[in-house]
């Protein structure tokens, strides 16, 4: 009696190797759908990307105000007959100007 219950543990061991580790598994199976869950993710983030972009173009072709801006921003262009002016920003590795200059130079001698 033993032995017909090791044979049957054995055959049970046996039947169930394949559906846990074999090729078609279900550790395979939840492999595929982690894998299928991180595409579905990067395609709704390429979607979205997808829907701005036809949108800009879709208003590139019907109107001239993006074009306009894209030509003022990426290119610097302006209109004729209009005064561009650029106030250029302070970078902070300049030292600021002393406010007077002395004529003669500091000396700690007494």
């Amino acid at each position: 009696m033993r032995w017909l219950s090791v044979a049957l543990v054995a055959l049970l061991v046996l039947i169930q190797y394949p559906l846990w580790l074999g090729k078609g598994g279900w550790l395979r199976v939840w492999d595929v759908d982690r894998q299928l869950q991180q595409q579905k993710e990067g395609n709704k983030k390429l979607e979205v990307r997808n829907a701005g972009l036809d949108a800009e173009v879709r208003d590139l072709k019907q109107g001239y105000d993006a074009i306009e801006e894209r030509a003022r921003f990426e290119l610097g262009m302006i209109k004729q007959d209009e005064v561009f002016v650029q106030i250029p920003e302070k970078s902070l590795t300049e030292k600021p100007l002393p406010d007077k200059i002395s004529e003669k130079p500091v000396s700690d001698k007494k």
